[in-house]
């Protein structure tokens, strides 16, 4: 994945069950890629990454990156992307320079040198196939019915123009709150005058975040073998979509046959969809703890105000330099960190409950169920696309302890109450564990039905103590 495009520090990744290590910055830099004291724009926000371009080259000097050694073709392509940077009006993030930059990400391929590619009729009939044999295995695991109207097979290209409106939902609260914050650090009788340069700023900055957001797409796009792999549904509702080019990398070195993997992720596509299409406040729960978080993002605004000032019209790459000190960081709030954990837990919530019900559907139907399972927890676990993604954009990872506690809880409540009294749950919010219930999903389930029973006696007796006497109804 490409640096963190908001400069927030990726999290010290916990040891689970006695794992040894720390998960690896994804840009190789530590803190200075990303972290606190790094750069939120990464490190060459107007190196475009486009053959012929500059490539990243050229950090410290961003034009000379754009503009060196190009013959006069490339000069004036340079010169056309600068010009509809500086002439962006749109929102906080320019989604059409992300777009731009996430399909020259998918066309230049994965770094084994695989390359994007259409996907053909065997390919989609196979995974139609997968899909249909996965809803008939999850009917006996989960008491929420088929969620998906349609399978489809898709390309990375693909994958990126469908995943895009959700996209703009997860990343917009927290582009907004930096894009305000750039253009009110002048005080208010001065940002009439300063309207040229105030807009200017909006542009870069909506740029900016297109550009890394573009990158971090297309890196993902590379990665994912799904529509629901951050735990999120990302593609349109009722639509099942596996990547076969992905699903292929994905179990290339596993010694399992590709039939086997492909129905395995079939099975956690179609789980996802169930759950997102039958529990219907889940989706908006989900996204708006997201924008709950962003709205406690602070930005440090001495820093941007200092920024500002020094600023000079004709070498605007000095706002990127200034940008390299970190100014956007979450704030240390009991609210915030209330956020937080309100997030963490329903993504675990989500990614423990389909773990629990694939293994159920599949551990007496798939010879390598175990191992699958078990690959795709530790692909979590060593920063796969759930985890980066959401470290990438607002500092947030999903923490692999989390996600084996609730599955563990899940499984739990299928012993205790079994499938419909463990599907009942997702009816309301409130009635979901909390981030403590996950410490002992044990705890929960029997505290749960301990509190059930002493609920149903105490009604009990209320309906008996509200039966009038004789002769009660006559006065």
């Amino acid at each position: 994945m490409s640096d963190t495009p908001f400069g927030f520090g990726l999290p010290p990744e916990e040891p689970e069950d006695g794992d040894e290590g720390k998960k690896k910055d994804p840009a190789g830099g530590g803190q200075g890629s990303g972290g606190q004291g790094g750069n939120p724009f990464g490190a060459n926000p107007f190196g475009f990454g486009v053959p012929g371009m500059g490539g990243q080259g050229g950090a410290d000097n961003p034009f000379a990156a754009m503009f060196g050694s190009m013959n006069p073709t490339d000069l004036g392509a340079a010169f056309q992307q600068l010009g509809q940077m500086l002439s962006y009006e749109g929102g906080p993030v320019n989604w059409d320079m992300a777009k731009q930059i996430a399909r020259q990400v998918v066309a230049q391929g994965t770094a084994d040198g695989v390359k994007d590619s259409s996907v053909g009729p065997a390919e989609k009939s196979a995974v139609e196939e997968a899909v249909r044999l996965a809803d008939l295995w999850l009917d006996q695991a989960t008491s929420l019915p088929s969620g998906a109207n349609t399978s489809v097979a898709w390309s990375r290209a693909e994958w990126v123009e469908a995943t895009l409106p959700a996209w703009k939902a997860l990343v917009d609260p927290v582009a907004e709150r930096v894009g305000t914050a750039m253009g009110d650090v002048l005080p208010q009788e001065m940002q009439a005058m300063a309207g040229p340069l105030i807009g200017m700023m909006r542009s870069m900055g909506g740029a900016m975040f297109g550009q890394q957001i573009g990158q971090a797409i297309g890196a993902l796009a590379g990665e994912v073998v799904g529509s629901t792999d951050v735990g999120l549904p990302l593609g349109p509702a009722g639509r099942a979509a596996l990547l076969p080019l992905n699903v292929t990398a994905f179990g290339k070195d596993l010694g399992v046959p590709a039939d086997e993997v492909r129905l395995y992720l079939a099975l956690r596509e179609a789980a996802h969809q169930r759950l997102f299409a039958h529990v219907p406040w889940l989706r908006a729960h989900l996204f708006g703890a997201v924008e709950s978080y962003a709205r406690g993002i602070k930005v440090d605004t001495s820093k941007l105000e200092e920024a500002v000032s020094q600023l000079d019209p004709t070498h605007p790459e000095q706002l990127q330099e200034a940008l390299q000190s970190g100014m956007f960081q979450p704030q240390d709030t009991p609210e915030q960190k209330a956020s937080l954990a309100r997030l963490e837990t329903a993504l675990a919530l989500v990614e423990g409950w389909v773990d629990a019900v694939v293994h159920e559907a599949a551990k007496t139907r798939l010879t390598s169920a175990d191992a699958l399972r078990e690959t795709l927890r530790r692909r979590r676990a060593s920063g796969g696309p759930a985890e980066q993604t959401f470290a990438t954009l607002i500092g947030l990872e999903l923490r692999p302890r989390r996600l084996r506690d609730a599955s563990r809880l899940w499984a739990s409540l299928t012993d205790a109450r079994g499938v419909d009294g463990r599907d009942a749950l997702w009816e309301h919010p409130d009635m979901l564990p909390t981030a403590t219930d996950l410490d002992d999903p044990d705890g929960f389930v029997h505290r749960e039905h301990l509190d059930f029973s002493e609920l149903d006696k105490l009604l009990g007796e209320a309906a008996k103590g509200d039966t009038p006497e004789d002769g009660d109804d006559a006065k």
